[in-house]
């Protein structure tokens, strides 16, 4: 399975010290079938903890997730900042989790070139 992360929820990610490690945890979960939520079209909402602290007062992420195939993290969030997402977003979501999990091997190199999108490496971890 490859994991990807967008450009803007990398800067997130590292504002917010949110590692590879984390976000390749949230993805296991998610194949193991134990989504925080599933909002259908291909996008779930994973929590992620904070350091040192439990994932339920952590941050959310939104994840672009086809199962055996592909995540995109696109957008994250502190649970004390909002409380979810609003309808447009899921939407927008949607429609995009429509274009990108649908990106073959040559677009996902495009992407990653362009650097709109940066693969995860997750060093042997099983995910």
């Amino acid at each position: 399975m490859r994991l990807f992360k967008t450009k803007p929820f990398a800067r997130f990610a590292d504002h917010e010290g949110i590692e590879d490690a984390d976000l390749c945890d949230a993805v296991r979960r998610a194949k193991q079938g134990l989504t925080d939520a599933d909002l259908g079209g291909g996008v779930i909402k994973q929590r992620t903890a904070r350091k040192g602290q439990g994932r339920s007062g952590g941050f959310r992420s939104i994840i672009l997730f086809r199962r055996g195939e592909k995540a995109f993290f696109v957008y994250g969030f502190a649970k004390s900042d909002r409380d979810n997402i609003r309808q447009h977003e899921l939407k927008a979501f949607r429609k995009l989790a429509e274009v990108m999990l649908g990106y073959d091997d040559k677009a996902l190199q495009a992407a990653i070139k362009n650097e709109t999108i940066t693969e995860i490496v997750y060093h042997g971890q099983a995910v």
